[in-house]
């Protein structure tokens, strides 16, 4: 799942296969820190209001903790309370910035870059434009049509179903 992503909407993506040991890796280490911060008298996340009143020990539980938390706890501007909070997305947004340029490309590439990578190449793949949209978070369907200009080039080659008719 991703949580409050693109247009802060939740949704289900796809987990590529080959990440899956290096995330159960990263699980780990997150246990560990949080561990170390309930033993520490701290290890809550922030939980939106009505949850937090609802299930009170709900934000010091571990599989409420960010996959990818910050290195160091700080203090919450909603309520002054001390906790850790997720990496910033300016920290990816460097990494990824540095990795096209160590890379030799010449091109300008972002996260959001990624964003269309991936679907170009779901795209390409043969998936249902509607399951894409899915993916993606779009609301409208117009919007994730936008990538349908690469299965529009590819189109020129294809033969139509009635060419293998027999005559």
């Amino acid at each position: 799942y991703v949580r409050e992503g693109k247009g802060a909407k939740d949704r289900t993506t796809c987990l590529p296969e080959s990440l899956v040991g290096a995330l159960r890796e990263q699980m780990e280490r997150v246990r560990g820190l949080h561990e170390r911060d309930v033993s520490e008298g701290f290890g809550e996340v922030w939980l939106p209001p009505a949850l937090a009143r609802k299930y009170r020990a709900a934000a010091r539980e571990y599989g409420l903790q960010y996959l990818f938390p910050a290195r160091k706890r700080s203090l919450d501007p909603r309520s002054g309370v001390e906790r850790r909070h997720h990496v910033m997305e300016s920290g990816l947004q460097k990494a990824v910035k540095l990795a096209a340029k160590e890379s030799g490309l010449a091109k300008k590439v972002t996260c959001h870059t990624l964003r269309h990578s991936f679907a170009t190449h779901v795209l390409e793949a043969g998936t249902n434009i509607r399951v894409l949209q899915e993916l993606l978070g779009h609301a409208d369907v117009k919007t994730t049509e936008v990538y349908t200009h690469v299965i529009q080039r590819e189109a020129a080659g294809l033969k139509s179903p009635l060419d293998g008719l027999p005559e």
